[in-house]
């Protein structure tokens, strides 16, 4: 099982890498909320252990973001924050378990191996506009039953899309979920995606999806 630990205390995040790696798990470590959150979207892992306070983005936040994209990976909250209120917070955004520190290894290794156990989540979620079908669950994308072949940075911002279709997105927005990073007004790279999205999603059918609001952005909807 391959998981990944999110902690800004170098000294606890080590001591939790080493633990789960003496007993046979591969485990990743990062300091940096968005930078989590870029690598639990890419889908390569099977777990997180998550601290709450992060630098640039929290664990809540975290949570939040994931669940909403679909993403189902199991979430266990490591963290200081003991109230109840804060532990509703975090469950009720979509974290699986949570563990207060100070921590006993032995409970946190039986909690990971607890929500290693579970089945995976095999619904899927498919999101529909007109006879285009992006699943969540399974990262694809289909038009009129046939499957369309894209990158994971054409999936992320064709999801982004298509989740909020109807309403015209700005390039700003589209930036920053799909690179997690702030606008330059002097890069083109949304244009480039669209543009490529475009060849493959629409060239070949009789309707287009992907409209281009002049000066805003971008909206995806049934013609």
């Amino acid at each position: 099982m391959k998981v990944l630990i999110v902690e800004d205390d170098r000294t606890v995040g080590q001591y939790v890498q080493r633990g789960l790696e003496e007993h046979n798990y591969q485990a990743d470590l990062v300091d940096d909320g968005l930078e989590a959150l870029r690598l639990i979207s890419g889908g390569q892992y099977d777990l997180v252990v998550l601290d709450l306070r992060l630098p640039s983005m929290s664990g809540v936040e975290i949570v939040r973001t994931l669940r909403d994209r679909g993403v189902t990976t199991p979430i266990l909250i490591l963290t200081a924050q003991d109230s109840v209120e804060t532990k509703v917070q975090a469950l009720r955004s979509g974290a699986d378990d949570y563990v207060t520190k100070p921590f006993a290894f032995e409970e946190l290794l039986a909690r990971v191996e607890a929500l290693g156990r579970r089945p995976v989540q095999m619904t899927s979620r498919v999101l529909r506009v007109a006879d285009l079908e992006v699943d969540t669950s399974l990262r694809e994308v289909r038009r009129a039953g046939r499957k369309i072949d894209v990158t994971p940075k054409e999936y992320t911002v064709l999801e982004y899309l298509v989740r909020h279709q109807g309403r015209v997105m700005s390039r700003t927005l589209i930036t920053e979920y799909a690179w997690d990073y702030h606008f330059d007004p002097g890069t083109n790279i949304v244009d480039v995606v669209i543009n490529r999205l475009r060849k493959k999603i629409e060239q070949g059918f009789p309707d287009r999806l992907l409209h281009t609001v002049r000066g805003v952005g971008y909206v995806v909807r049934a013609s």
